[in-house]
């Protein structure tokens, strides 16, 4: 009998153990599943997020949870960091552009600690890159000593994602 429970709590360990982003779950197992992430693939995804959470002052924008959530997924079917090469791009400028803003800056403008940076802190450790379009970032008057050190501004999302899908990135999110 002790065997017996020992086992799962093993087995439970070793899961948790995997999580690249720790407190975000991964996609439910389905019996039967045909397309499953494959370990020796090089996953290359430019991840774009536009607009998202409802009150981004006080929400994680849905899309970096989708991400973790994915992120993990990879993990736990064995596709080692080495192989996951997910950019996220911050385009539009829409308020919730502002989620690149540095705590300091966010809090300077909302009086608000910037919910998304434990997350992307988070995804950063686990191999994912940030990046902000310029565009928006001038069309909002953004300072770039206010932008998050974690978060690269480029010239254009529009010429970041064209030039990551000629180098074999495919695109994901708005």
């Amino acid at each position: 009998l002790a065997l017996a429970t020992a086992a799962p709590r093993n087995l439970q360990a070793a899961a948790v153990e995997v999580l690249a982003v720790p407190g975000y779950p991964v996609a439910r197992d389905v019996p039967g599943a045909h397309e499953l992430p494959d370990p020796k693939m090089d996953y290359k995804i430019a991840w774009g997020i536009g607009q998202g959470a409802k009150d981004m002052t006080v929400e994680i924008n849905p899309s970096l949870e989708t991400i973790a959530q994915y992120v993990n997924t990879l993990a736990k079917w064995g596709v080692p960091k080495e192989k996951r090469h997910i950019i996220v791009m911050f385009h539009q400028r829409s308020a919730d552009f502002d989620i690149v803003l540095s705590n300091d800056a966010f809090k300077g403008k909302y009086g608000k600690d910037n919910p998304n940076i434990p997350l992307m802190t988070a995804l950063k450790k686990a191999g994912v890159e940030f990046r902000a379009c310029g565009q928006a970032v001038v069309g909002r008057k953004i300072e770039a000593k206010d932008v998050n050190p974690e978060v690269q501004v480029d010239l254009w999302a529009m010429t970041t994602f064209f030039n990551l899908q000629m180098k074999g990135f495919v695109r994901a999110g708005n």
